[in-house]
């Protein structure tokens, strides 16, 4: 069976649990490094998926202004 991808909702939802233990003192060295580190990866994570959402909006937008663009110069404005 695949393994499901995380969805952004779920990484931040992982992170803010991260930073809880951590304000709460409740980790040992060991274990805060560990958390550290997946806090560090879920990050990567959410800013590769923010960056990938902004290029594809950008596309969607310059496409919706050509194709404006393109009605506005048929139309003979």
């Amino acid at each position: 069976m695949a393994k499901k991808e995380m969805t952004y909702k779920e990484a931040l939802g992982r992170i803010r649990e991260i930073v809880a233990e951590i304000e709460r003192g409740d980790l040992d060295v060991d274990l805060l490094s560990d958390r550290v580190k997946e806090a560090s990866r879920l990050l990567r994570f959410c800013d590769d998926k923010l960056r990938r959402v902004d290029a594809d909006v950008r596309k969607a937008l310059e496409a919706m202004d050509r194709d404006q663009q393109e009605e506005k110069e048929e139309a003979g404005l």
